[in-house]
């Protein structure tokens, strides 16, 4: 992605890329799975219940993941519109992907790589991140759930 050459830390520039990247291939593939009628396995977890709510969580998470890392590092607010309602989220969540991942491009440009791996800060669900590392979860988050939704469709 050459709009990523002027990064500061080479880590940040390959994580946002991967970022792109793996949410893009997530996308795709929960586009095929939607169009085929693949439906995930029964659970308790409301994430996963349906593809649509699958959809909503990974994308309201990407979100998500650069608010936390902004606000730990005391940057600008990146703007980063909340995901759809999960009433109208197949329909909005192309546009509102190109929207996360145009937002996930801009605020760590600047940062140097000494602001990545220290300190560490607790995550909304309690587990202590530093950067580089909530940067890795957010590449692999979607990751998993591509994986999930192969595998639901068989």
């Amino acid at each position: 992605m050459a709009d990523l050459d002027h990064y500061a830390y080479g880590s940040a520039r390959a994580l946002v890329a991967l970022h792109d990247r793996h949410l893009r291939s997530f996308m795709s593939r929960w586009h095929h799975a939607h169009a085929s009628g693949v439906t995930l396995p029964t659970t308790e977890d409301p994430d996963c219940e349906t593809l649509e709510s699958l959809l909503f969580h990974v994308l309201g998470c990407a979100g998500g993941y650069m608010v936390w890392i902004c606000k730990q590092l005391q940057l600008p607010d990146p703007e980063i519109d909340p995901a759809p309602t999960l009433d109208t989220i197949v329909e909005q969540a192309d546009q509102y992907l190109e929207h996360v991942l145009e937002r996930w491009r801009l605020p760590l440009a600047a940062v140097p790589g000494e602001a990545f791996d220290r300190p560490t800060y607790p995550s909304s669900w309690g587990v202590d991140y530093c950067i580089d590392a909530m940067l890795e979860h957010a590449v692999m988050h979607a990751i998993r759930h591509e994986l999930q939704i192969e595998r639901a469709s068989g």
